[in-house]
């Protein structure tokens, strides 16, 4: 699991908490009274949970239980049980389980109505499916250009050529250095580079909807893999696979390279760096777009108060007093966008939460789990010196021959 900077959290209203399953939810009442809605969450986001519950019980006279569960069984478990009866009402989780809730039938879709508004677009655009909003989103994450200011000052570049002159001058081992995975190869962490390329590992639609349509192939996706080839063993050499997480985290924490692409959850390891952090540069002309993960609240289809467990989620989950209980349990980047702008103070917030701005949501339909093993494996070969054009062109074929399948 990614660490995340810990803030305190003051204690919250408490209410009744189980530890186990639950039995099916109450009627719907029209008051709420008698009434109950059951949350599953994990132990970071109980306590501020259990502030709006208890709001919530409040005005309504229903009853609301939290059952916390280990964020890792999540998924696997409202799958299995939410067609039994014995699932929750709402879950916490992931963005990207959504592919696989909507083709389980497990979640239903929700209405925002004008609080939208409030939420930064990219978290809306990860909670859609097929055009449909199906969670509450409240917490962002992505990578970033980490860059030591003592080595190469605060401001962005305005390219990866004007950066990697920037890294030369500062006469350091390495200009730059990136996590390829090693060997494995890492199309997560490369992906800001690749779509600035205009290459997308799937098309969206005018919903803003991932289709199962292969984007990273064409001139735009040999545009990439060429630039991949030009900086790696066989070209200049900024990229390399021997470069892993850890050795990516040491480099950057000694000084021995002045510029790194990295997470929030990564600050922790640069004790030594006085840190600023910038949106990632374009390498291919078009804007630099890394993977936005998105966290939120998902509704079962099966809630037997569906209005209720709504009326929760929108106005007492989705109001700025709830989104800031989320953010001191676990300071991931706001999804609610004046929380997200005030929390901004901090300069490394404000360099990650900008290049969340840039971001896209990393596809959550079923068929990018069969990625990753392709498009990683090519990026490595490429990396250590493979033909940049058939590499690619094969592992476009492969995988489009694997999703067909």
């Amino acid at each position: 699991m990614r660490k995340h900077m810990a803030l305190g959290v003051a204690a919250l209203a408490s209410i009744t908490l189980l530890a186990g399953c639950t039995s099916s939810p109450a009627p719907d009442s029209s008051d709420g009274a008698g009434a109950e809605i059951v949350i599953w969450t994990d132990a970071e986001r109980e306590e501020a949970i259990s502030a709006a519950a208890a709001a919530f019980e409040e005005e309504t006279g229903a009853t609301v239980t939290l059952v916390q569960k280990n964020f890792e069984d999540l998924r696997a478990d409202f799958i299995a049980q939410v067609p039994t009866g014995e699932g929750p009402d709402i879950t916490v989780g992931a963005h990207d389980w959504l592919g696989a809730l909507v083709a389980a039938g497990v979640v239903n879709t929700i209405d925002l109505g004008d609080r939208a508004a409030d939420f930064e677009q990219v978290a809306l655009d990860a909670m859609t499916y097929d055009g449909q909003l199906y969670a509450l989103p409240y917490s962002l994450e992505t990578i970033a250009l980490l860059q030591n200011v003592d080595l190469v000052g605060e401001e962005a570049p305005s390219s990866w050529d004007d950066m990697i002159q920037r890294g030369l001058a500062a006469g350091t081992e390495r200009p730059f250095v990136i996590n390829t995975g090693a060997e494995t190869g890492d199309g997560y962490t490369m992906y800001g580079f690749q779509t600035s390329f205009g290459a997308p590992v799937f098309v969206q639609d005018a919903s803003g909807s991932y289709t199962n349509e292969v984007g990273m192939g064409g001139d735009a996706g040999t545009a990439f893999a060429q630039w991949l080839h030009d900086n790696g063993s066989a070209g200049a050499g900024y990229l390399s696979t021997t470069v892993d997480y850890d050795i990516n985290n040491e480099l950057f924490n000694s000084g021995k390279a002045p510029y790194t692409v990295q997470g929030p959850w990564a600050i922790s390891a640069f004790p030594d760096v006085n840190v600023a952090v910038n949106p990632i540069p374009s390498a291919g002309g078009e804007t630099a777009a890394p993977f936005v993960g998105v966290q939120g609240f998902y509704l079962s289809s099966q809630s037997e108060n569906s209005l209720l467990a709504t009326d929760f989620l929108v106005n007492y989950l989705g109001t700025e007093d709830a989104q800031r209980a989320l953010y001191e349990a676990d300071p991931r980047i706001p999804a609610f966008t004046s929380l997200a702008e005030e929390v901004a103070s901090d300069p490394i917030i404000a360099g990650f939460l900008a290049s969340s701005q840039g971001g896209v949501p990393m596809p959550s339909i079923p068929e990018m789990g069969s990625v990753w093993d392709f498009w990683n494996a090519a990026e490595a070969q490429i990396i250590s010196g493979a033909d940049p054009a058939s590499t690619w062109s094969t592992m476009i074929t492969n995988l489009e021959g694997a999703l067909a399948g």
